[in-house]
């Protein structure tokens, strides 16, 4: 998202004079706690009360509101289609398989070895061992955030059993996670073709369809699902897609090695133009500077300013979006300014952000690395940022990890200088190759923190300190 403009001056007396509010938690009950000094931990919510340090399971927190900034708990991103893995049916037997396949926080590899030579033989029982030891092996790899070697093992399950339902739908959820959207169909019409009827393949078959821009197909897959088995999530994905399909049905189209351009009828094909060729040079820069290469074609869509608030239903502080698409106003242009080529560098960093962190990488490392790749820097705000920091309202990092689409305007200001702050001052330590390399980490890390003390050896509080360093070193001597 592009950051809203706002004088620095408001969103630091609004900072600051909620410093002094206490924190809410908000549980999925809708009970609500007030509290002091929240602090989350990868299962753990811990906090301070009248009665003392307590401690709740995250697994039931919806969200906390930090000092007057709600944030929602999850960190996942927005252009992360709500897929989950549905369950493999075990075999008989399967418990016993699995702690002989994977015991003392390891892979026995020599037992894998075992069960694939009996497996040879043909024996039904020999092969279902052995397909569920390496979906056994799948899952341990999953829980240690390695996805790529959980696909390996997956492939040797069905290598087995290639019928099985569970098996080829917890690889294509893997694919799609990892914005793997042409690759998640090859298991999907495998499953369709051994399950004709399945709800979970058509809803699966419909992101993957979407994320490869085949809306068309995307739109009868959800509406073939929704027959099968009323989803809401499906209902929701279904109405979106609808609507973009009817808003771009009379839209001109452009394409390139890397982009699928669509514009209204509107916007001139020069400007379509320039646009792509702005996009293709921006590209091959973050290529370069993340060390990361997108997958598959990105998504642009030109909209006048009505069409764009329609479609997305963004906050009016958002002035462009991706949320898998690069969605982007462009009413009353004829060219490319350099705002809108500011606007276009920001969105298609959220693009390789995204799809290097497996769609991991929480809003403010999305949104600071964003901006300092638009070109944006905190020279006019770091006296600000100290001074909110030093009177102890600068938002905790654990607070920005969520959407941030819920935001007014001032809170969203904050956000954003913010992250971008920490982000100037990560890559002033270490480059942007430790963003490259924290980015790498996050798709693996059981959290962004944890990524961040192996990658950067600090935690969320060591890069508040960093931050602030930072500025005053920078831009207040």
């Amino acid at each position: 998202m592009v950051r809203p403009a706002m004088p620095v001056a408001v969103w630091l007396v609004l900072a600051i004079s909620s410093s002094a509010t206490a924190d809410t938690i908000v549980l999925k009950n809708g009970r609500r706690i007030v509290a002091d000094n929240v602090i989350e931990d990868a299962a753990h919510v811990t906090y301070l009360t009248p009665a003392g340090q307590l401690s709740i399971p995250k697994s039931i927190v919806a969200r906390i509101e930090h000092d007057g900034f709600g944030y929602s708990s999850a960190s996942k991103a927005s252009s992360e289609p709500p897929v989950s893995a549905p369950q493999v049916e075990p075999v008989r037997g399967y418990e016993d398989v699995q702690a002989l396949a994977v015991h003392d926080n390891a892979i026995d590899f020599a037992y894998l070895s075992k069960l694939d030579s009996d497996a040879r033989s043909g024996s039904v029982p020999a092969v279902a061992r052995v397909a569920a030891a390496q979906y056994a092996a799948a899952q341990f790899l999953l829980g240690k955030g390695d996805t790529d070697a959980a696909i390996d093992h997956y492939r040797q399950a069905l290598a087995f059993a290639p019928d099985n339902i569970g098996l080829l739908l917890n690889l294509a959820v893997l694919y799609l996670r990892e914005s793997k959207f042409t690759e998640a169909l090859d298991p999907l019409e495998h499953a369709r073709r051994a399950s004709p009827d399945s709800a979970d393949v058509a809803k699966l078959m419909g992101w993957a369809y979407y994320g490869a821009n085949k809306m068309d197909r995307a739109i009868e897959e959800w509406q073939r699902a929704e027959k099968l088995r009323p989803d809401p999530e499906v209902e929701q994905a279904l109405d979106k897609a609808q609507r973009d399909k009817a808003e771009e049905e009379t839209y001109r189209e452009g394409e390139t090695a890397h982009f699928a351009l669509k514009y209204n009828g509107g916007a001139t094909p020069d400007l379509a133009r320039g646009i792509l060729h702005v996009l293709e040079d921006d590209f091959n820069n973050l290529e370069s500077q993340l060390d990361y290469t997108p997958r598959e074609q990105i998504a642009v869509i030109l909209y006048t300013e009505q069409a764009f608030a329609d479609i997305t239903r963004a906050p009016g502080w958002v002035g462009a979006l991706n949320d898998g698409r690069l969605r982007i106003p462009v009413q009353g242009l004829t060219s490319v300014t350099p705002e809108l080529a500011r606007v276009l560098k920001h969105e298609l960093t959220h693009s390789f952000v995204g799809q290097k962190s497996n769609n991991r990488a929480p809003t403010w490392l999305q949104e600071g690395v964003a901006q300092w790749m638009e070109g944006r820097r905190s020279t006019s705000n770091a006296g600000a940022l100290v001074e909110a920091a030093n009177q102890g309202a600068a938002p905790p990092l654990g607070a920005l990890e969520g959407s941030w689409m819920s935001l007014d305007g001032n809170s969203a200001t904050f956000a954003y200088a913010w992250s971008l702050a920490v982000v100037e001052s990560i890559i002033d330590s270490g480059g942007v190759s430790d963003i490259s390399r924290l980015l790498e980490r996050v798709a693996t890390s059981p959290s962004t923190e944890a990524a961040a003390q192996e990658v950067l050896r600090s935690n969320y509080a060591d890069l508040d300190q960093q931050t602030v360093a930072y500025l005053k070193h920078a831009y207040l001597r």
